[in-house]
């Protein structure tokens, strides 16, 4: 645990923090400026869809130019969308919204990398604990998140203006932050040197697979059911400070463990701690089908953030497991393309299930991903102990 670590952690805190004030109004804005009511979540999708379609560019720059550099990128990046972002909700331009948050993307796609970079400010035997620190920077989101977006709602003409604005003020703290990061420099370049195995054969082995799916899978069951909440709180006539009051709690839950997961891992080992990650998601699923009073949503909604961080971050470290020093640009673009991906999907589907279905069905919904999920950890677990047990005689 040093300087570089803490500092990453903050980056991390700030990315979220852009994050969730995304989540929080993104979908309200839409609503607002939408032709159509099932398209509010169009500019929420566009975020992630950006995110996946630039996951190999971030790959290149990350691989040309080293972590700093391309961090620094995505943060440019982020300052001149949040920018956009606020001059489309002053011109109502619904398309210009979600044309910026599109390009915003490359920013988010960036900035998932955040957790890998954080192995390489440490030694091996602290990798874990380095993930689970550096994610638990997001809890600085879950608190200036939400109530960035309530307090600055009414800052300029038009409601939700003067978040945008406010993001680009975090885009420049972001900058300054990473900028006294002292990162690992680049490899010397040897044309020589193997590239590593290709995108199939990652894939071909179970470890990294399941990593991926789980992931994958984690991330957009918790997607799902966060982005359809501003929606779902607001049809049930609740207002927007007991949406924000919901968010921040899911927020905290989401990254408050990381100060613990990583422990937790390297004590029980990824695969234990990620079946306690998919049975809270079955538990929050559970209580919000029990009704839709601010207390369900929070009770849910914190259940679901504690859930996906004991997923994501074992399924971080699992992933490692899966792939050699040369191959790490190719084996982190590709989990986070998928991750992308599924959001996209997932972000989608939540705006059209909720304004059509209801809060309910979507949450009857998400019960299938949560046992697949739940079925690969098993069948990863039994693998592995049979090996062990094989090896053993």
């Amino acid at each position: 645990m040093n300087r570089n670590l803490w500092l990453l952690a903050l980056a991390q805190g700030l990315f979220l923090t852009n994050n969730v004030t995304f989540i929080a109004i993104n979908g309200l804005v839409g609503l607002a400026l939408a032709p159509v009511a099932w398209m509010a979540t169009l500019p929420v999708v566009g975020y992630v869809v950006g995110g996946a379609l630039s996951t190999g560019l971030v790959a290149r720059t990350q691989a040309r130019f080293g972590r700093k550099v391309s961090f620094q990128l995505g943060l440019l990046v982020a300052l001149v969308t949040a920018a956009l972002g606020a001059w489309a909700v002053l011109d109502k331009s619904f398309w210009m919204l979600v044309s910026a948050t599109v390009v915003a993307g490359y920013y988010s796609a960036n900035a998932q990398l955040y957790r890998f970079a954080a192995v390489e400010l440490c030694t091996v035997e602290y990798r874990e604990k380095a993930v689970s620190l550096v994610l638990a920077g997001g809890l600085m989101g879950a608190v200036i998140g939400p109530n960035l977006a309530m307090r600055t709602k009414s800052l300029l003409a038009v409601d939700f203006a003067g978040a945008y604005v406010a993001l680009v003020v975090v885009a420049l703290l972001s900058l300054l932050t990473i900028s006294f990061i002292r990162f690992a420099p680049l490899p010397p370049h040897n044309p020589a040197a193997s590239p590593g195995r290709s995108i199939g054969s990652l894939l071909r082995q179970p470890v990294f697979f399941i990593a991926l799916l789980t992931a994958a899978l984690g991330y957009g069951v918790m997607n799902l059911l966060m982005a359809a909440v501003p929606l779902a709180m607001q049809t049930c006539g609740l207002p927007f400070s007991s949406t924000a009051w919901v968010l921040e709690w899911h927020v905290i839950g989401m990254f408050a463990p990381g100060f613990v997961t990583g422990s937790l891992i390297k004590r029980f080992g990824a695969l234990p701690v990620m079946g306690v990650g998919v049975l809270l998601n079955l538990a929050c699923i559970g209580v919000a089908l029990t009704g839709q009073e601010p207390t369900q949503f929070l009770v849910a909604l914190f259940m679901l953030g504690v859930g996906w961080n004991f997923l994501f971050t074992g399924s971080t470290t699992l992933s490692m497991q899966g792939y050699l020093p040369q191959e790490k640009n190719r084996a982190q673009a590709l989990i986070n393309f998928c991750v992308f991906a599924i959001m996209a999907l997932t972000s989608f589907a939540s705006g059209a299930l909720v304004t059509t279905q209801g809060w309910g069905w979507l949450n009857i919904g998400s019960i299938l991903p949560v046992l697949l999920m739940g079925a690969a950890l098993l069948w990863l677990y039994l693998r592995q102990n049979a090996a062990s047990r094989k090896l053993a005689a």
